[in-house]
This record gives structure tokens, sequence and C-alpha cells, in this order.
């Protein structure tokens, strides 16, 4: 994705949202090009932040289990999106939209870029300031999927729209929570590796 069609996503939406969609990205570009890139931020910020600034959760784990949990982090991230693609797509269609997996496929990997990119701030050590970073990355996201279901799937009704964000969103929680489960099993089940 170009750095320009990011900006307008992030500060006019509708207008990135059609500058993205002009470009016609393919699947497997925006994949290798877009979601691995930026998978690799939160799970690299992981690594570093836990081995740079001992923060309490991560002190507790030497340099290569912590490398394992930032691994299966990525891991996890690349499998999430292709699935909350299909996830989108299934709601489209209880919702009477008949999206193509493409088009589901852009709206699950452009939304979680704002997660994407908070985990940046953890260089700076300070949990008050990464709380509200996370905080208005789930914020931007929730803007981009609300600007973004109406401009991909061409839906005209605002009600239909909002219904269906609402479901999308929920259901992009709900993504987000089970990979905050794999990872802290991953997490656990390294720890127990530790002790034993």
């Amino acid at each position: 994705m170009h750095p320009l069609t990011l900006f307008k996503l992030f500060f006019a939406p509708v207008a990135g949202w059609k500058s993205l969609l002009q470009g016609q990205p393919s699947i497997h570009r925006l994949y290798l090009l877009h979601v691995i890139p930026f998978s690799l931020i939160p799970a690299a910020m992981l690594y570093i932040a836990g081995s740079a600034h001992s923060f309490a959760f991560l002190e507790l784990m030497p340099g290569n289990k912590l490398l394992l949990v930032s691994i299966a982090f990525f891991i996890v991230q690349l499998v999430v999106v292709p699935i909350m693609a299909s996830i989108v797509r299934q709601l489209a269609e209880v919702a009477d939209i008949h999206p193509t997996y493409r088009e589901s496929f852009i709206l699950a990997a452009v939304a979680p870029t704002p997660l994407w990119m908070a985990p940046i701030f953890l260089l700076v050590p300070d949990i008050y300031v990464n709380l509200a970073i996370a905080s208005l990355a789930m914020m931007a996201s929730a803007g981009f999927i609300y600007f973004g279901i109406p401009t991909i799937f061409n839906i005209r009704d605002s009600g239909q729209s909002a219904l269906f964000f609402g479901a999308v969103f929920m259901a992009g929680v709900i993504a987000w929570g089970f990979l905050m489960i794999c990872t802290l099993v991953v997490w656990g089940s390294i720890q127990n590796l530790l002790v034993n």
C-alpha cells in the first residue's frame, strides 16, 4: 500500500478507501506487502521491549524464550487475517450483502493497521502511554471499519451499514481476544518449559 493512501485512511478515510480500491490490490500483493510487514511490528516490538526495557511481565522470560513467543505471535497474526476475511464474508452474506473474498480480505487486511502500528510505542517504557496509544489504535481501527464498509461493499443504506459495522467490529474484537489468548497460551507453555 502506498504511504499516501495509508495517510489518507487516517485523516480522510473515505478518500483513503477509494484510493486503495482504485489501485485494485490483489490478495497476494496485499498480504505480502502489507499484512506481513505490519504483522512483524508487534512481534518485533514485543521482543525488543522485553529485551531492552524489561517490563515487569516480560522480565520473567529470557531472550530466547521471548523470541519464541514473538515468533508465535507473528504466525498467529498471519493466520488470523485470512480467517477474519472469511468471517467478514460470512457476516456479509447473512446481512444480504454478497462481497467477493477479495473485498472481505481488503477490509480484514487493512482495518488492523493502527493496532499493528501501536506497539512502536513500547519503546516508551510507560504503561500509561502504551494504554493510551492502544486505546487510540482501537478507535482508529474501528474508524477504518466504519468508513471502509460502505465504500468497499458499496452499501448505500446507512442502517444496513451500521448493523454490518457492529457485526464486523464484534468479530474483530473476538479475533483480537483470540490472538491474545493464543499468545498467553504459548507464553504459559514456554514458562512451563522454563520450570521443567
